[in-house]
């Protein structure tokens, strides 16, 4: 099937079938074409929707981004993972301000020079938001593409890798950019999907080479699978009179960077002699139930400790908090630590 052939038949059935009403659809402007592609990476268009909602109606454009607080940027985001990406997205934010003028560059040097902008995000962007010619390869692409050219091999080598950018290129057509490349997205998402694909409602199913082979689902290949290693953590969760927990940002950079999480101790010893430092009355503690949390490149077995003490709030040290369970502040809280204060909340003291 020649190129042209293969973009008219996309362009077609995203005319008839395509996804025209999703929330970024809607005043295709860089900054919210650019906000929803960063939160789509390695997350579901399900759970993406509420969490876009919120961000757009607290911070609706770059200016108010920028300005933006690193803890209401990270509790905008909280739940949806992967936090690097919120991080370098204030970060870009604030490069477009200060050195664009608020304005996002207008080519694809331009946007993968801000941070977190990769090759195919910056295509994203420039074809949905600005209708310039620029192929994009995400993951629903990916899998389109390598099925119809019947691609061996894991997308994660570089020698796949490039065979697919040839052939994004190859198909991506000049005129109606804007339409193919959300037609490709939606064709992965609702048609090529990973398992069960709809081959007979796909417009290119008659040059598809997985198809013909009649094994559309070995394509693309997997990656190699690895063992994921097991690390095990206590979290002592410090809950004073007040029904106020302790809470401490984490580094702006590594797991969890930026987010305020309880302290993290390697094992029960080295909780001891943290919790023996701490210049507080302790009036108890009770172990409760361990939760898992699965990061991509290992578990981590968290047992987390409640500790009452007898302690007001205090002055708050920098890096440091109280944290109110009845009247939570707006901060960057990790999944499993959002978790586990659910989890205490009915340990709360009874207010008279």
């Amino acid at each position: 099937m020649k190129s042209d052939e293969f973009a008219q038949r996309v362009l077609d059935w995203y005319d008839m079938h395509g996804r025209k009403d999703l929330p970024w659809q809607h005043d295709k402007t860089p900054y919210r074409v650019w906000v929803s592609e960063i939160m789509l990476q390695q997350t579901q268009v399900a759970t993406v929707i509420p969490y876009y909602a919120r961000f757009m109606a607290a911070l609706p454009d770059v200016h108010a981004l920028a300005a933006a607080s690193d803890d209401e940027v990270l509790h905008l985001w909280t739940g949806l993972g992967y936090y690097s990406r919120a991080r370098n997205l204030h970060k870009a934010a604030k490069q477009v301000v200060a050195e664009h003028a608020g304005e996002f560059p207008r080519s694809i040097e331009g946007l993968m020079a801000l941070p977190g902008i990769g090759r195919s995000t910056a295509g994203a962007i420039a074809s949905i938001s600005m209708g310039l010619w620029a192929p994009i390869l995400d993951g629903n692409v990916k899998r389109v593409l390598a099925r119809f050219g019947a691609v061996e091999g894991w997308p994660g080598e570089k020698q796949v890798h490039d065979r697919l950018w040839r052939m994004a290129e190859r198909y991506t057509p000049q005129n109606r950019v804007q339409a193919y490349t959300q037609a490709m997205m939606d064709m992965g998402a609702t048609l090529c999907t990973r398992s069960k694909p709809s081959c007979l409602l796909c417009p290119v199913k008659e040059g598809c080479e997985a198809r013909l082979l009649g094994e559309p689902a070995r394509f693309p290949g997997s990656k190699p699978r690895k063992t994921l290693p097991v690390r095990q953590c206590v979290m002592p969760l410090l809950l004073n009179e007040e029904g106020e927990v302790w809470l401490q940002r984490r580094p702006p950079s590594g797991l969890w960077g930026g987010l305020w999480c309880p302290p993290q101790l390697d094992d029960k010893a080295s909780f001891a002699v943290w919790l023996q430092a701490q210049p507080l009355q302790v009036e108890g503690r009770e172990a409760l139930p361990p939760l898992r949390h699965t990061f991509s490149h290992f578990h981590l077995d968290i047992q987390p400790v409640l500790v009452r003490v007898s302690a007001g709030s205090g002055v708050a040290e920098e890096g440091r908090l109280w944290y109110n369970l009845r009247q939570p502040s707006r901060l960057g809280l990790a999944a499993p630590v959002k978790k586990l204060l659910k989890l205490i909340e009915v340990h709360l003291p009874t207010v008279a």
